[in-house]
Formats: structure tokens, sequence, C-alpha cells
């Protein structure tokens, strides 16, 4: 695998020193699983955007997908959590090289995501599939207590190394939710912190599969965060809360709680490099 086939989705990593040394072991990376797992590698899914996903064929002449992780704290435990699951609502997990942030799992065929469906129908499926993933779990998973406090910390950094970059109110509101909520949490269960509608996949062996998981152990009023920040199935107010109320009543839910738990981590997750992303304040000043 030369570099020339890695694709643009990656070209933030060069930013950093770390994210360097990453692409250039990325080529041996790949060679050395593909020799450890017997398979023939095709080129890149350009979905990917942390990790490097690549469709490939095992010795069995089974379809896969190989997934090299660029290291991580949201997906540090992504292996944990699909073994987890165990293939109930999630893709499978066929193998792991923990050494190489290596993961083989299932391959969704044909693999169209959820996206590309009616708004109405996708939180159906939605709806379906969170409760069977929200199962009870411990080690090695964190807690979205302490993930909490270390986004108050980052987002405080942040802040102040862009200058504000949007109104205080709306920081103040997510930061008064990360300091209310975590305490205050119901039963515990394994999350997925980044389920919105392009990680989940349409597939044979379910009509839909999960992918990409980015776990942690919390309340189920977190849960419906990323379908609710996520802008697949429509960026607009009356889209934002049309989701919030529905997941959330179809889930007996605690609709405020999540509200605020959304603003909380889509402010959390908005800071970037040069800025804040315009679409996530916006979305964050709409649930306000």
């Amino acid at each position: 695998m030369s570099d020339a086939s890695i694709h643009a989705g990656l070209a933030w990593l060069e930013s950093s020193e770390e994210g360097r040394e990453w692409l250039k072991r990325l080529p041996g990376l790949v060679e050395g699983t593909a020799a450890r797992w017997s398979l023939t590698v095709g080129p890149p899914f350009e979905y990917a955007f942390a990790s490097l996903a690549l469709p490939v064929r095992r010795a069995d002449g089974t379809d896969a997908v190989l997934k090299l992780q660029f290291p991580g704290r949201e997906g540090e435990h992504e292996a944990a959590a699909l073994e987890h699951w165990g293939g109930d609502g999630a893709v499978r997990l066929l193998d792991h090289d923990p050494e190489r942030h290596a993961l083989l799992i299932e391959r969704c065929t044909p693999g169209t995501p959820l996206s590309a469906v009616e708004a109405d129908a996708a939180l159906d499926v939605v709806i379906g599939l969170l409760p069977r993933l929200w199962t009870p779990a411990a080690s090695p998973f964190r807690t979205l207590a302490d993930e909490a406090t270390w986004w108050v910390e980052e987002m405080q950094a942040d802040w102040e190394r862009l200058g504000e970059p949007f109104e205080r109110d709306l920081f103040d509101a997510a930061l008064e939710a990360l300091g209310e909520l975590p305490a205050t949490q119901g039963e515990q269960v394994l999350l997925h912190q980044d389920l919105h509608a392009g990680n989940i996949l349409e597939a044979e062996r379910e009509p839909w599969l999960v992918i990409d998981p980015k776990p942690l152990i919390g309340e189920r009023e977190f849960g419906v965060v990323p379908i609710v920040r996520g802008m697949e199935l429509g960026h607009s107010r009356e889209a934002v809360l049309r989701r919030l109320r529905r997941v959330t009543a179809a889930l007996d839910l605690d609709e405020d709680r999540a509200r605020r738990w959304t603003i909380a981590q889509t402010i959390a997750w908005c800071f970037d490099t040069e800025g804040a992303t315009a679409e996530h304040v916006e979305i964050a000043r709409w649930l306000l």
C-alpha cells in the first residue's frame, strides 16, 4: 500500500507531529495486519475520518472490513464495545490487534447509511436500535461523569485560546449542564456517543447495524445526543427539536436532561484548531 492510496479524509492528521508519524507508519500497519490475518485488501472507504477503513477478503472467501485507528480518546475501547454487544444491533468484531490499533470487523452489505432514508423512517430505526445497545457494562470503559470533567477542562482552554468565539450564555449553559447532570444520572449503561445516522449502515444479517462506537458508561438520556446533534437527518431548528422530542418520547426518557446533555456535548465537540464549528453552535443555540 502506497502513501498515495491513503484517502484525503486523513489529511487533517498532517497538522500534528503524532498525526504525521502515524500516517508514515500506516502503509506498514496495513501490510502487517493483512499478513497476520491473510487478507486481500481493497481501496479505502471514503467515509472514515479518524481511522483508515478498508474492504478486505479473508482467506476463507468472506468479506470484512479492516479498520486502523489513529490512537485517540473517543475510540480507545471500540473493540471492547463491539465485543460486548456481540453483534446484537452492531457489527461483529472478528479479530483485534491492540498493538497496531487494528480491528477486523463484519462488513455491512450494501452498506447504505441510514442518512439516505427519510427522516421519520430513520428515527424509527434509531428508536429500535438504541435499547438493544443500552446494556449494563463496566471496565474498561470510561464513565460519562469522568468525560464531562475532561470536557470542561478542554472547553475552558479552547474558549480562552479562541477568544470567546460565540455568545457567553451558550458556553455557560454547556458548563452548567456538565456541572449538574453527571451526579444525578439514572441507570448506567453502555452508550455510543457518536451514533448519528451516518454510523448506522444497511446490512444483510440485520436490516441495520451500528458501526464506529465511541463508548461511554452513562445514563440513557445521553444516548440520544448524537442523533439529535447530527446533521444527517436535517439541519434546522425544527428538525433538531423534532428528533429530540420524538426519540425521548418513544423511549420514555427525560427530554430536558437529553436536551441539556446535547447542548453540553455539542459545545464540547465544536472546537477545532481554528475556531468553533458554526453548525454545532447553531444546534446548541436552537436547543437553548
